[in-house]
């Protein structure tokens, strides 16, 4: 006996211990599958990362990032493990045959989520080239990893209880009902998701507003399930895909594209402020350098218009005369004409709408050269501090409800004058 090896000497110990020699066979084999393991993801994630920076390709980078690699090589102690259950002695038929179900179902397993990290990294790698934008493909890859996770658990299952995967795909027919009722979300959004991004209503970046869900600010991910929405005070929205079919939203895209972003904005005029101008207002106007060609120019249409109808200038009624709501609203035209910061090929309007209890609104129309929200809200905010300043120059007054100092004073007015009534 001590002439033996030390491996000879074992075996012929165990021998008479057979239950025991299959126990630490079985045992030695899970250590070696174990063992195997680092090695594996060693050459799998070392060695195919080092040929990734031997060759530059920026594919492999992403397939390291996503641990494609890495849990691929989980496949290889399932494989020694199966593969050595044949050098186990003792073992039945029976639960050999559940040992390499057992391994071949996590097989499925490994491949699954190999698949599954594939499919992220095939994501990673298509959103760095710029038609990404506008065609986001995140949605159907999710799908189809459902579609994985769905197949690999039939596989699974039916390797598992020894019986063929066809033998559970045809009885799926009956399933439908409460497939459907199940995923009815996941439908939903896949349908939702396919319409939104072939009809191109929505992209990752667009600024959209649905208010119904609070959302206002730009889009950061396009997912089969939900969209998320970064709002302008940083919160984080998420919209569930589907709902974008139920509900109506507003996509500022086309305000971005177009370079110009609009001011649509009001003062409200004091009507009883609006009257005609007398002729030394219109000397006074006539030396505004924006104001001085349209003075100029109406005095002269005005003056034949009044020549040849005949009209008795005596009453104010009888010829037509510049007003000082006309003259501003020119003034502003003109104002706006020279800033730079306004698109002039653009829709342009100043106009009068329809006067109101709280004034007549005299609203301008415009588009800001900059869509930027801070040079914008600057710009729009200059336009009107001059405006707002200039109009009293024309005998107006921007209309402001009454406060309660107003009140005070006009109670402090009325006590203070003699009513010329007896007590």
């Amino acid at each position: 006996m001590e002439s033996l090896p030390l491996l000879e000497q074992l075996q012929l110990y165990l021998a008479d211990w057979p239950i025991l020699h299959t126990v630490i066979m079985l045992l030695l084999l899970i250590v070696l599958s174990w063992v195997v393991l680092p090695l594996a993801r060693r050459w799998a994630v070392v060695g195919v990362r080092s040929m990734v920076r031997r060759s530059g390709s920026r594919w492999g980078g992403h397939l390291i990032e996503h641990n494609v690699f890495d849990r691929l090589s989980w496949a290889v102690p399932l494989i020694v493990f199966q593969q050595g259950l044949r050098f186990v002695p003792g073992l039945s038929e029976e639960f050999t045959a559940f040992l390499v179900r057992l391994a071949l179902a996590l097989l499925v397993v490994v491949g699954v989520r190999a698949f599954s990290a594939l499919l992220a990294a095939v994501n990673a790698i298509y959103n760095s080239y710029p038609v990404a934008r506008n065609r986001p493909i995140s949605s159907y890859l999710q799908v189809v990893t459902i579609v994985a996770h769905l197949f690999g658990l039939i596989l699974i299952i039916a390797t598992l209880i020894g019986q063929s995967p066809w033998f559970f795909l045809s009885g799926l027919g009956a399933m439908m009902a409460v497939i459907l009722l199940v995923f009815r979300d996941t439908l939903l959004s896949l349908v939702a998701g396919i319409q939104l991004v072939n009809n191109n209503l929505i992209r990752i970046g667009d600024w959209i507003e649905m208010p119904q869900f609070g959302a206002d600010g730009d889009v950061i991910d396009i997912s089969l399930h939900a969209i998320r929405v970064q709002n302008w005070d940083r919160t984080i929205t998420t919209i569930p895909t589907h709902k974008f079919l139920d509900h109506s939203f507003k996509n500022w895209r086309g305000m971005q594209d177009s370079g110009g972003r609009r001011i649509k904005r009001a003062l409200n005029i004091d009507l009883t402020t609006v009257r005609f101008l007398t002729e030394a207002e219109i000397a006074r106007f006539e030396k505004f350098v924006l104001l001085h060609d349209y003075i100029r120019e109406k005095r002269g249409e005005l003056a034949e218009y009044n020549r040849n109808h005949g009209f008795d200038q005596s009453y104010v009624a009888n010829a037509r005369r510049l007003t000082n709501i006309g003259t501003l609203r020119a003034y502003i035209i003109n104002y706006l004409r020279q800033r730079s910061d306004i698109r002039q090929d653009m829709t342009f309007l100043v106009r009068q709408l329809e006067p109101t209890p709280q004034g007549l609104p005299l609203e301008l129309y415009v588009f800001c050269a900059d869509i930027r929200w801070p040079v914008y809200e600057g710009i729009q905010s200059d336009i009107f501090d001059h405006i707002l300043s200039i109009v009293p120059e024309f005998g107006l007054r921007v209309f402001q409800q009454p406060s309660g100092n107003d009140f005070q004073a006009a109670l402090r007015a009325g006590g203070s004058e003699p009513t010329g009534e007896q007590p």
